[in-house]
């Protein structure tokens, strides 16, 4: 008789040494949250959008408040506090546009230090420009209307506006 591939999973994840959780005793009908131990109905889960059927392991309580905490402390270390301490630091207004709402988090490539909070338009922006000051110092050039054209200076012979 072919065993369990629940208890072979098992069997063969002990056996490489890794890591097991104990089965949850969960009665009928109900889910557990692993966040918290608590159980709940199905029906007040929401459906797990990564499978075809089944709820999802977040409750709806706290789903959506950790949905919006976890990429700050993933990425950035930050939790929301500390955002919002950054936001009144500024003034709470983005510090590239100095009009709107500051909610995005801007951090070094480099080294992932965070930098400030900008909107999302300037986030963006910094972004594309692949945090090159050079870059975004031409493209300000181009939008105050300094064209970027050379000057010919000799037969052949250009000069590029610095």
């Amino acid at each position: 008789m072919a065993e369990c591939s629940a208890a072979h999973y098992r069997r063969r994840r002990e056996a490489s040494g890794q890591q097991v959780r104990e089965k949850a005793g969960v009665p009928a009908g109900r889910g557990l949250r692993r966040t918290c131990g608590e159980t709940e109905p199905h029906s007040e889960r929401h459906r797990n959008a990564a499978a075809s059927d089944g709820p999802s392991t977040r409750c709806r309580a706290r789903g959506p408040l950790r949905g919006r905490q976890d990429p700050l402390r993933r990425r950035h270390v930050l939790n929301e506090a500390e955002r919002d301490e950054l936001v009144v630091s500024h003034g709470g207004v983005c510090r590239v546009c100095l009009s709107a709402l500051p909610e995005h988090v801007d951090h070094r490539h480099e080294t992932g230090r965070v930098r400030g909070v900008l909107c999302f338009s300037c986030n963006a922006a910094l972004g594309q420009f692949k945090d090159r000051p050079d870059a975004i110092r031409r493209a300000a050039a181009y939008v105050e209307g300094n064209a970027w054209k050379p000057t010919l200076v000799a037969p052949g012979v250009y000069r590029l506006p610095s």
